[in-house]
């Protein structure tokens, strides 16, 4: 009896890991997205305001999918399923899209 209850601990261990690590993969890539359509989206100048809007928009949507990510990070490395290193993608597609929003033309 008590080794059945040990075997499941230790397979429930490496599942919820390689669900956490699936989730923010799927999270990072859909905020990956939409802060590559922002990099992306070129406009011809300061008075081109629907390219400047387009290109915060994007931005903005790529850090709306990106706050559950820091969300399930901090989770998941308090809990130690996941090492620090998972900040890595996150501090990196939530400080592009920042300076995109921040640098886009104003019109």
């Amino acid at each position: 009896m008590a080794e059945q209850r040990i075997s499941g601990s230790i397979l429930r261990g490496p599942v919820v890991t390689v669900a956490s690590a699936a989730l923010l993969l799927l999270l990072h890539a859909g905020a990956g997205f939409f802060v590559l359509g922002a990099l992306l989206t070129e406009s011809e100048g300061p008075w081109d305001r629907t390219v400047t809007d387009t290109a915060r928009l994007w931005a903005v949507l790529g850090l709306a999918v990106e706050l559950p990510a820091v969300a399930v990070t901090a989770a998941c490395v308090a809990v130690g399923r996941l090492r620090r290193w998972w900040y890595a993608p996150v501090a990196a597609l939530v400080l592009t899209a920042l300076a995109r929003t921040v640098f886009a033309p104003r019109p």
